[in-house]
C-alpha cells in the first residue's frame, strides 16, 4: 500500500530541472514556480481522458501515459507554441507498482522528447481517469489561432488522417499487435509541435484535429466568419486505412473520425510551397484539400456531418473514431 505522496515520488517526480528549464521550484511543494522567456506569452491547455471513454481501459499503460499528454500538446501545437511545462492530476482504482511504472514510463519519455517539463500535479483514488495542463510560450503577434482565415486561402492538412478511427475500428475487432501502423496512431499520436512552430508566419488560421475533421473545420469557419469547399478525395488517406475500413469506411473516418491530431490550416495559396518546404524537412506532407470562401458554409460534403461527438449531446458510440472531445472509444 502506497501513499499518494510515495507515489508522487516514485513515478511522477522528474529528475531535477536544469538551469533552462523554467522551473524555478517544482515538485514538492504547494505550487510550481515557472520562469517563462521574457516577452513571450504563455500558452495553457487542458484535456482529461477517462477510462472507457477517451481510451480502452485494456491498452497498454506506456500507451496511455503517451496518449494522455500527446493530446495536451496537440493544442499547444494547433497555436504554434513551444512546450515548456505540463501538470498532472492522476485518478488511479488501486496502486498498481507495474502498471504505474510503465505508465510513467510513456509519460516520460514524451515529456523527454518534446522539452516537456512534468512540474507538478496531484494523485488520488476512484475511477481510472488523467488530467493534463500543458503550457507553452508563443510571441505575441506569432501565436496561430482559428480566427484569422479569409477568403481565398486554401485549406491543407499535415500527415494523413482517418488512423485514429481506423485504429479504434481494429480495437473493437479484437486486434492487439501494437505495431500496427493504425493502432500506433490511435494510441501513440503524434503532436504536432515541430510543425506548429515552422508555420508561424505563414498561416491564417490553424487547428488541431481531435474532434473530426469536418468538426474541426467547422470551428475556423465560425471562428473567421468564412465558409469553404473541400475536395473529399484530395484528403489523405493513413497508412492501412484503405485495407481495414474500404473505400466508403475509410473516407468516413478521414471526414469525420477524431483523434488524428494533424494540424488543419488556412494560408495564402502563395505560401503554400514554402509551408510544404518547410515541413518536408521534417518529413511530413502538406495536402491542400480545399479553399475558403466569402460565402459561409462547407461545400463539397454532405450536410449534418460537421458536429462532432460532444459529450452531453451524442448517444453511444460515434461513426468514426475516439477524439479527445469526448467520442467513447474505451471498449476492453
Amino acid at each position: 500500500m502506497h501513499s499518494e505522496f510515495e507515489l508522487i515520488r516514485r513515478y511522477l517526480t522528474p529528475e531535477p530541472p536544469g538551469p533552462d528549464s523554467g522551473v524555478a521550484l517544482g515538485v514538492g511543494d504547494d505550487c510550481t514556480l515557472l520562469a517563462p522567456a521574457p516577452g513571450q506569452r504563455l500558452a495553457v491547455s487542458v484535456d482529461t481522458s477517462v477510462a472507457g471513454v477517451h481510451f480502452p481501459e485494456a491498452a497498454p499503460a506506456a500507451a496511455i501515459g503517451h496518449r494522455a499528454l500527446a493530446v495536451s500538446l496537440s493544442d499547444l501545437a494547433a497555436m504554434g507554441a513551444r512546450a515548456r511545462w505540463c501538470l498532472m492530476s492522476l485518478t488511479l482504482p488501486a496502486a498498481d507498482d507495474a502498471w504505474l511504472a510503465d505508465f510513467a514510463r510513456g509519460f516520460h519519455a514524451l515529456c523527454d522528447a518534446t522539452g516537456t517539463a512534468l512540474a507538478g500535479g496531484d494523485v488520488t483514488r476512484g475511477e481510472l481517469a488523467i488530467g493534463v495542463t500543458v503550457m507553452g510560450e508563443v510571441p505575441p503577434d506569432q501565436a496561430l489561432t482559428r480566427h484569422g482565415a479569409r477568403p481565398g486561402d486554401v485549406l491543407a492538412v499535415t500527415g494523413a488522417l482517418g488512423g485514429g478511427a481506423g485504429g479504434l475500428a481494429l480495437w473493437q475487432r479484437g486486434e492487439r499487435d501494437i505495431a500496427h501502423p493504425l493502432l500506433g496512431r490511435y494510441l501513440h499520436p503524434r503532436p504536432r509541435l515541430a510543425a506548429g512552430l515552422a508555420l508561424r508566419g505563414l498561416v491564417s488560421a490553424a487547428i488541431d484535429v481531435s474532434d473530426g475533421l469536418l468538426a474541426d473545420l467547422g470551428h475556423v469557419l465560425e471562428g473567421s466568419g468564412v465558409g469553404a469547399e473541400l475536395v473529399p478525395e484530395a484528403l489523405p488517406l493513413a497508412e492501412g486505412l484503405l485495407e481495414a475500413l474500404g473505400e466508403a469506411g475509410a473516407r468516413e473516418a478521414a471526414l469525420h473520425g477524431g483523434d488524428d491530431y494533424e494540424l488543419l490550416v488556412a494560408l495564402p495559396p502563395e505560401r503554400l510551397a514554402t509551408a510544404r518546404d518547410r515541413l518536408a524537412e521534417q518529413g511530413l506532407a502538406l495536402t491542400e484539400i480545399g479553399r475558403l470562401t466569402e460565402a459561409p458554409g462547407l461545400h463539397g460534403v454532405a450536410p449534418g456531418g460537421e458536429r462532432g461527438w460532444q459529450h452531453f449531446l451524442s448517444d453511444g458510440f460515434p461513426s468514426g473514431g475516439a477524439p479527445s472531445g469526448g467520442a467513447p472509444g474505451g471498449v476492453s
